[in-house]
């Protein structure tokens, strides 16, 4: 006997004997079920195509006159494409290319009448064929296609050459050096240059201890600074560079103590100054000896850096500026001390680089304790002779080193071992000669010294790929220092030996900074012209034909400041007095206030008051005016109480009248 077996909950059974699907179909009581219904018709089934079958199809349709229905593969117009190539290839390059290009051209459109074909007659095959990726918008097929053909490798040859004019070309077009403008800081050489992020001011510094700051947007055709100053007293300018921000600059001196001005040229702090008789450098607070250069941490706006004649290097926070942050020490190969004489961040900050007098690049990494360097290269340069300036480039990987042995040479981060290239024979005067990277890294940039016999310092381009020199500029009959390529500008900061700061951009490629100032016209002061004439001099002539002698215009304002009417000059205070009075006329209000109601006598201050009041008492009882005539209706007869001695104490009661 078969007994089934229900499980329930409630008013939910079900019946375990039941098929999974009868159990779907039937019906259930309470509430129903749970799990959501799953629809017959979401599944279908996949049969399998068997090759003879998908050919008897294909057989089918070609019989019927089928075969058009359905997807199509694309066709191409190979000659559009063709032309479209030849459309995008630049217009600089030489006719020689051009028979090339041609060649090229059949040899694609014989490639695709033959791959055409192909697919025609294997129609009767799966259609496993993928078409070309002729884009007609890429022109790298062009250089894939050459690269293929082994034919053509004297086209080639000549295709590379023509793009490496095409690339100097270019390179040349990128220098905006079209236009000059001259601004001069005085008579000495300007050492130091320094541009705020914004392109708005430029800063000049000299040996002659001035500081120049340029206000483009405020300056005229005469390119006059809008303040001169001396913030180190008698120590020259080293190195200028604004923050990060652009609202402070940091300025290194002769001096063992740095400055950060703001941008009008009022100090906001200066580092503290070591002491000299402690030999170990890490417990003084400061430099003990004249400075070298100086920098900005690239993002973080407080911080700075300075490296010393002590052989250290100090990092800085603006606000602290009592005692350094870190202290690094620059070790010579034997182990004893070595001067740095310039310093610099990497472009992203996690890199501290000095250049040392001993020739040699170390460097920090800034995540970590500046014990150990991360990277160091002895006799990067000629010992004893200083490196002016390292430069990082935008990218981070080059960088580039100025050095006093006359070479400017090009590194690779990622084997700091022998320089990439190097220039040599590039005279450098000054220690403080420095080099930089173009804004798209395509360049470095460096000034040349005044040899004797030459007629002008330069100011030369190195491309950093080849290092062939690019392009030059005759500057200026003097030595060129400093170069500054601004990067939001796209404008040429250089400054001279002889006091001049020239400024190179181009109308069309250039934005702001110069071009706002040459257009404004230079207002001339009007100056008074006077007019000369003969004098006669006739000293017994009458008055009425006398000639009064001419007299200077001085001497004019001075008689003319002497008049009161003239001048406008204000009544002069009362210094004098007498009877412990301020002047015999009166200084107090109330004689101020009786000498101005229009009495007719004068009332003398230094009388009794009491006097000059009894003066008027037989007057007042004569001829009473106040008083008297207001109680005559009211009190015509004046009554006072009668005392008596005899009667004692007299009563508070008023007496009866």
């Amino acid at each position: 006997m078969n007994v089934k077996k229900v499980i329930s909950f409630g008013k939910i059974k079900t019946d375990l004997t039941k098929h999974a699907s009868a159990s779907s179909s039937s019906t259930v009581e309470g509430f129903g079920t749970f799990s959501k219904q799953i629809s017959p018709n979401n599944y279908t089934d996949i049969n399998e195509i068997n090759p003879e079958d998908e050919e008897e199809t294909r057989s089918l349709q070609e019989v019927m006159g089928m075969t058009s229905f359905g997807k199509k593969a694309k066709c191409f117009d190979v000659q559009e494409m063709l032309d479209n190539i030849t459309k995008t290839v630049r217009t600089s390059k030489s006719v020689h290319s051009v028979p090339a290009l041609v060649e090229q051209n059949h040899k694609l459109e014989n490639a695709s009448g033959a791959k055409e074909d192909k697919t025609k007659t294997n129609d009767n095959e799966p259609s496993s064929l993928v078409p070309l990726n002729t884009n007609p918008l890429n022109p790298s097929i062009c250089k894939q296609t050459n690269n293929s053909d082994d034919d053509d490798d004297e086209d080639e040859d000549g295709n590379d050459s023509d793009d490496s004019e095409d690339r100097q070309d270019t390179s040349t077009n990128k220098i905006p050096c079209s236009h000059e403008v001259e601004m001069h800081h005085g008579s000495k050489a300007v050492i130091a240059i320094a541009a705020d992020p914004s392109g708005a001011r430029l800063a000049s510094g000299s040996v002659d201890y001035d500081v120049c700051f340029w206000d483009f947007a405020g300056m005229d055709t005469s390119l006059k600074s809008f303040r001169t100053l001396q913030p180190c007293e008698n120590h020259p300018i080293k190195c200028l560079q604004y923050s990060t921000t652009g609202d402070v600059i940091l300025v290194v001196s002769g001096a063992a103590q740095a400055k950060v001005l703001d941008r009008d040229g009022f100090e906001k702090c200066e580092t503290v100054k070591g002491d000299q008789y402690i030999t170990d450098m890490a417990r003084t607070k400061g430099h003990t000896a004249a400075l070298n250069s100086g920098c900005w941490h690239p993002y973080t706006k407080e911080e700075y850096m300075t490296c010393s004649q002590d052989s250290t290097c100090r990092i800085w926070i603006l606000y602290k500026p009592r005692a350094h942050k870190n202290l690094i020490k620059c070790r010579a190969q034997n182990g004893v001390k070595t001067i740095p004489t310039t310093c610099a961040y990497s472009r992203e900050g996690s890199v501290v680089a000095c250049g040392c007098a001993d020739g040699s690049i170390q460097m920090w990494d800034h995540r970590k304790n500046f014990v150990n360097t991360s990277l160091l290269l002895r006799g990067a340069h000629k010992p004893c002779s200083e490196i002016s300036s390292l430069s990082f480039s935008y990218l981070g990987n080059l960088l580039a080193s100025r050095g006093c042995d006359d070479t400017l040479k090009l590194w690779d981060l990622r084997s700091f071992k022998s320089p990439i290239f190097t220039a040599n024979d590039l005279f450098s005067r000054y220690d403080t000669t420095d080099c930089m990277f173009s804004p798209d890294d395509s360049m470095v940039i460096t000034g040349e010294s005044l040899r004797k016999g030459q007629s002008s310092g330069r100011v030369l381009f190195f491309n950093t790929k080849t290092f062939d020199l690019v392009n030059e500029i005759c500057v200026t009959n003097s030595h060129v220092i400093k170069t500054l390529w601004h990067p939001k500008l796209n404008q040429i900061f250089v400054s001279c030996g002889n006091g001049v700061v020239k400024t190179y951009y181009d109308p069309k490629k250039s934005l702001r900074g110069a071009k706002l100032c040459v257009v404004k016209s230079h207002h001339k002061q009007k100056h008074i012209e006077i007019m000369s004439t003969q004098q006669i001099i006739t000293p017994h002539a009458l008055p009425l034909f006398r000639q009064d002698r001419p007299k200077s215009v001085r001497k004019q304002m001075e008689k003319d400041r002497l008049d009161p009417v003239k001048s406008h000059r204000p009544d002069l205070p009362i210094t004098s007095g007498q009877g412990g009075r301020v002047a015999s006329s009166g200084g107090t209000l109330s004689s101020y206030v009786i000498r101005n109601l229009g009495l007719s006598k004068r009332i003398e201050d230094d009388q009794d008051p009491r006097e000059a009041i009894l003066k008027y008492a037989k007057d007042a009882a004569e001829n009473p005016y106040w008083i008297s005539p207001a109680y005559q209706k009211t009190q015509p007869k004046t009554i006072f109480q009668s005392e008596n001695e005899d009667d004692g104490p007299s009563s508070s009661k008023k007496q009866k009248t």
